[in-house]
């Protein structure tokens, strides 16, 4: 069985898709940006290292 062709520029019936558009999300603001973790994360870990070097250098 033959099917009709489809004008250029048109999606044939079979190929289409059901998908909608998918709304973007707003920005998370400071809890989105990965800089921010890791800032805390390299913060906290001078912070650990900077009470051991005081417990060292006050013996």
């Amino acid at each position: 069985m033959t099917h009709p062709l489809t004008p250029p520029g048109e999606t044939p019936p079979a190929e289409g898709s059901i998908a909608e558009a998918h709304q973007e999300r707003p920005d998370g603001g400071v809890w989105d940006h990965p800089y921010f973790w890791l800032g805390l994360i390299v913060l906290g870990a001078v912070v650990v290292a900077g009470y051991f070097v005081m417990r060292v250098l006050d013996l």
